[in-house]
């Protein structure tokens, strides 16, 4: 069994486990039984519990950072690629069984779980605004570096916040952002 396909039957294994139980469900023994190896196997794979959960982690980042590239695609503005990827992004979050566990460990119900999407923050923020930053980069908008990075960045802190605690239907909350960005790119002066 190649390296890669080893880990993403341990990391589905993993999640499983998670949704099932919730993180302190855990354990590298559970997880090398259900995927069939011994324990070892699935530490010289992976590491420690923690490692486990920050891949765990990353992988389900960077499903929602897929749908974040595929809303940009094709897109005639940013704007629009805004609202096509948070739409994208909400919805998906709706969908996972795995976030849904952390935002029910956010609203008290496993919170065991909630450690798992926030082993480092930093580094999600990180990634989701690098991705963001070289999607948004070819539209050559007319404002100062500084100003799109700080947008980019409060854009994905609100889907962020809307991932862990949804305020309207993903269509609504993508509109919203779309509208935002719009506004302040209609408002620069045309050279």
């Amino acid at each position: 069994m190649s390296t890669s396909l080893l880990r993403e039957r341990i990391l589905d294994a993993t999640a499983g486990i998670t949704i099932g139980g919730g993180w302190a469900a855990v354990s590298m023994g559970k997880v090398a039984s259900a995927v069939g190896v011994s324990r070892q196997t699935v530490h010289t794979e992976i590491g420690t519990k923690a490692e486990l959960a920050e891949a765990l982690v990353i992988r389900e980042v960077e499903g929602f950072l897929a749908e974040v590239i595929t809303g940009f695609d094709g897109a005639p503005d940013v704007p629009t690629a805004i609202e096509r990827s948070i739409t994208r992004v909400l919805i998906r979050s709706e969908e996972s069984a795995l976030v849904r566990g952390v935002v029910g460990a956010a609203h008290g119900a496993d919170t065991e779980l909630l450690p798992l999407l926030t082993t480092r923050p930093e580094h999600l923020l990180e990634l989701a605004t690098a991705t963001v930053r070289g999607l948004v980069a070819p539209f050559a908008l007319p404002l100062p570096q500084a100003r799109i990075d700080a947008t980019i960045e409060v854009i994905v802190r609100v889907a962020l916040s809307q991932v862990m605690h949804p305020t309207g239907a993903p269509h609504e909350v993508a509109e919203h952002l779309a509208w935002m960005v719009r506004t302040v790119l209609e408002a620069l002066p045309r050279t």
